[in-house]
């Protein structure tokens, strides 16, 4: 695709998003079946079925998707659609590129061992690799646009407002 098949793909889109704003709304939604015994959780994905289970350092095997890697592959797959599509708009050729995300966090917090340890991430490295005819300020400025752009970058960076609630007996 060329930056002008992208504009041509989104112009109708940003200009009924302009004209009704509302319209630009959606509620993404994800479900999952719980398999306590297994400790498992079942999530039925545009890609197919994954099951989700504890990572090694919380007692998992390792054959099943840890939600912590969902997370970062989650910013890798994003960074790397927003950032094609970024290098597409100013047309910026790569030749080759991959991403990679890293993120450190420390089990004891999860685990419950000792409640000063945060749970969850306490930090995440994003890091492009990108081979380019383009001069090194171009393919700074897609990467600053890339994380501009990116979805799930910019919620993990601003964080989000989130809510819970208890359903009992639903199916009755």
């Amino acid at each position: 695709m060329n930056a002008d098949e992208l504009r041509a793909l989104q112009q109708p889109l940003k200009s009924e998003y302009k004209e009704n704003p509302a319209s630009a709304q959606v509620t993404l939604s994800s479900t999952g079946q719980l398999n306590v015994a297994r400790l498992v959780c079942g999530l039925d994905t545009h890609a197919g079925a994954i099951e989700a289970g504890l990572h090694p350092k919380a007692g998992g095997d390792g054959t099943l998707a840890c939600s912590g890697d969902m997370l970062l592959e989650a910013l890798v797959g994003c960074a790397g659609v927003t950032l094609s599509a970024v290098a597409t708009a100013m047309s910026i050729e790569i030749t080759e590129g991959s991403i990679a995300a890293e993120g450190d966090m420390d089990f004891r917090g999860t685990l419950g061992i000792d409640r000063e340890t945060a749970i969850g991430f306490e930090r995440i490295r994003l890091r492009f690799n990108l081979s380019s005819p383009a001069e090194q300020a171009q393919l700074e400025k897609l990467v600053q646009l890339t994380e501009r752009y990116c979805v799930v970058y910019q919620t993990l960076r601003g964080g989000v407002e989130m809510s819970s609630e208890l359903n009992l007996n639903p199916s009755k």
